[in-house]
């Protein structure tokens, strides 16, 4: 038996989970917040820049009173869309930039427009090129907005890091050697998924000169070793590790239920897509993670509950005293526009309205509805360029609600697992750590991670009226079809 450790670094905390390698079992738990502003920046800075000595801090809370005390191994998770630029001697040219920073906007539109050719739109290039289309959370187009609007610190810049990149170097001490995974690399923008490559040329589009980029690692092998004899993972993107975590496998997706929403399934290979629907990302175990994200989930049922003045647990209660199809009810749950089908300027629409529709459960039904039947849209994306999706994991705390545990089998024509909540991105970490660590000892193959128990949770199966639910599909797309004709062809 091996004891490793599993860190993820999020946007306001870090968690660690200390775990069993060969059982996965967590057997003892840290968390500290992130010290607010990064513990150097006034009040009012922008939310979207910080201090990374602020990750450091919280990663030394959160590992205090001995918790990692006979661990042989960590591994690294940590907030995706981050963007560290630093100069030829290490240090920081300016804060670093995370999540979704709209000061992007423009750049990110500029840099599709510069890679437009006669005969091909920017975006059809961009998908081709990386796997993705540039927007103003990924790295690439923070680092054009560096270029534009701070030209005296990106002409310093001669090495870019991911979150997790600088941390696995910091962990390390700082070596001449810097490190990466395919998941993370595939993220920023300038690496291909499909090639396996980092596209240099990108970089300097974006920011006028090339600069050092980190070496990629496979999903096994080790960034390094401390002084102590720590041994280090490659580490990756939290969304990797959560994939790692939860034990994800060919034939999975994973739904995930915020203010917006996603879907993810693991692929064999890289896809894109000319209109950038797919975000083609790299997994943590060797597979790749096709994304479609959606600009509008739990947002339709919170705009819902306000309208109603309820919450969301009563809107559930609410949705559930009506009938699949609400009565004719169908909501177009376009309230920010949508990326999924691309529809950046659409406005939500409610469409059916009759006497005896208009009553608060239709209501109430149709916002649940609309929402998952909007996810299974971009399930379809999927499923149209040959991702086999047998199973759904639901995430998030809207899929604890009884509406959408009654509704998402039918809709989503698939079993459906709602995890029990837990550290999924710190336990993928983990995971990672004593893969690298089985490998580096020879007791396990570089091309198979640990078999670590499912997690627990509920599981639903599509029901004896499975095809009530795809006459409720059938009624959602016919509605899309008629007021956005042509939105997946546009």
């Amino acid at each position: 038996m091996g004891i490793v450790a599993g860190l993820d670094s999020s946007s306001t905390f870090t968690r660690i989970v200390v775990c069993d390698t060969d059982t996965g079992a967590v057997l003892r738990q840290g968390y500290a917040p992130h010290p607010q502003h990064g513990g150097a920046e006034p009040d009012g800075a922008n939310p979207h820049e910080t201090d990374p000595q602020a990750w450091l801090l919280s990663l030394g809370e959160a590992a205090g009173g001995g918790l990692l005390e006979g661990v042989q191994a960590i591994g690294v998770s940590a907030q995706q869309h981050g963007l560290l630029a630093l100069d030829n001697k290490g240090a920081l040219v300016r804060p670093a930039l995370v999540g979704n920073d709209k000061r992007g906007q423009v750049a990110a539109a500029d840099l599709i427009e510069a890679l437009a050719t006669e005969g091909h739109g920017g975006r059809r290039v961009w998908a081709e090129a990386v796997g993705s289309v540039p927007h103003a959370a990924q790295p690439i187009a923070k680092l054009a907005w560096l270029a534009r609007t701070e030209p005296e610190a990106a002409r310093r810049v001669a090495l870019l890091m991911s979150p997790h990149d600088w941390l696995v170097w910091q962990l390390l001490g700082r070596p001449a050697r810097r490190t990466t995974d395919r998941g993370g690399a595939s993220g920023t923008g300038w690496w291909s998924t499909a090639t396996g490559s980092y596209r240099p040329d990108l970089v300097e589009l974006a920011l006028g000169h090339r600069a050092m980029l980190p070496e990629v690692l496979g999903p096994s092998d080790a960034a390094g070793t401390t002084p102590e004899g720590l041994l280090i993972s490659a580490g990756t993107g939290e969304t990797m590790a959560a994939a790692l975590g939860l034990g994800l496998g060919p034939g999975d997706a994973v739904v995930s239920l915020g203010a917006s929403g996603s879907v993810m399934a693991v692929h064999h290979e890289a896809l894109s897509e000319p209109d950038g629907l797919i975000t083609s990302l790299a997994d943590a175990a060797g597979m790749h993670l096709p994304v479609v994200n959606t600009s509008n989930a739990v947002r339709a049922l919170r705009g819902t509950a306000e309208m109603l003045g309820t919450d969301l647990e009563e809107l559930s209660e609410l949705a559930l005293k009506s009938t699949p199809g609400a009565h004719g009810l169908v909501l177009l749950p376009y309230l920010e526009g949508e990326r999924t089908p691309n529809l950046p300027h659409a406005a939500g629409t409610l469409s059916g309205l009759r006497r005896d529709s208009m009553k608060p459960e239709h209501l109430a039904r149709a916002a649940f509805e609309g929402m998952l039947c909007g996810l299974v849209d971009a399930l379809d994306v999927l499923r149209t360029r040959g991702v086999e999706i047998r199973r759904v994991f639901l995430l998030g705390a809207a899929a604890e609600l009884p509406a959408v545990q009654a509704a998402a089998p039918g809709l989503f024509g698939t079993q459906v697992v709602v995890p029990q909540p837990a550290d999924y991105a710190a336990l993928g970490a983990a995971r990672q750590a004593a893969w690298a660590l089985g490998v580096a000892q020879g007791t396990l193959a570089p091309h198979t991670p640990p078999v670590w128990p499912a997690p627990a949770g509920q599981v639903f199966e599509p029901g004896e009226d499975l095809a009530v639910w795809q006459a409720v599909r059938q009624q959602y797309v016919a509605t899309r079809e008629q007021i956005h004709p042509g939105a997946f062809q546009a």
